[in-house]
């Protein structure tokens, strides 16, 4: 049989259904990199000669041209060394690294805006003040009670976005008081 070792009837290549299952990553790859910006792409360790059909992909509009060209893409792709695939996953898996602790971090702002404007709102700027003694603690302050006070009159939340604003730029310079899993300062 082809493919099999005669003595131990042992595959010696991969099986048709794992070609087609490698050659799918790669197209899904492939599309990765067309949905990318010019700044996005210039960031990650891509080979010369497949920037230009990148490119030529993402400038097609009409559907079936497109789809056409992620293929052309796709087997430009897989004549590359498998090294050179790898280190644009490693670099994609790094930048998608990088949004999920950005989003967390606009999440930590919005919990601590939301605790400066519950009802325990004094323990917790007292806690955020005692982790960034730093901290304008009088334009926090002002801010609250703005936001309060827009909340009291229907009014748009200016203040309130501020405030998230204020805490955003805070968290981003240290640790968050209200993480558990953060590490105590020692």
């Amino acid at each position: 049989m082809r493919g099999r070792d005669e003595d131990t009837g042992e595959f010696l290549s991969p099986s048709r259904s794992q070609n087609r299952r490698d050659a799918l990553d790669v197209l899904a790859l492939g599309e990765t990199l067309v949905a990318l910006s010019a700044a996005q792409l210039a960031r990650l360790p891509i080979p010369e000669e497949l920037l230009p059909h990148i490119r030529e992909t993402q400038r097609m509009t009409s559907y079936g041209a497109r789809k056409r060209q992620h293929a052309f893409l796709a087997k430009q792709m897989r004549r590359q060394d498998d090294e050179a695939l790898d280190a644009i996953r490693d670099a994609l898996a790094k930048d998608g690294d990088a949004s999920k602790r950005e989003t967390a971090a606009l999440h930590r702002a919005e919990v601590l805006r939301d605790a400066l404007m519950g009802e325990n709102g004094d323990a917790a700027m007292t806690e955020l003040l005692t982790a960034h003694p730093d901290a304008d603690r009088q334009k926090l302050r002002q801010l609250v009670r703005n936001a309060h006070e827009e909340q009291k009159r229907n009014k748009p939340p200016r203040a309130h976005r501020e405030l998230f604003r204020e805490l955003r730029e805070l968290l981003a310079g240290g640790e968050d008081p209200l993480d558990d899993d953060a590490p105590a300062n020692e």
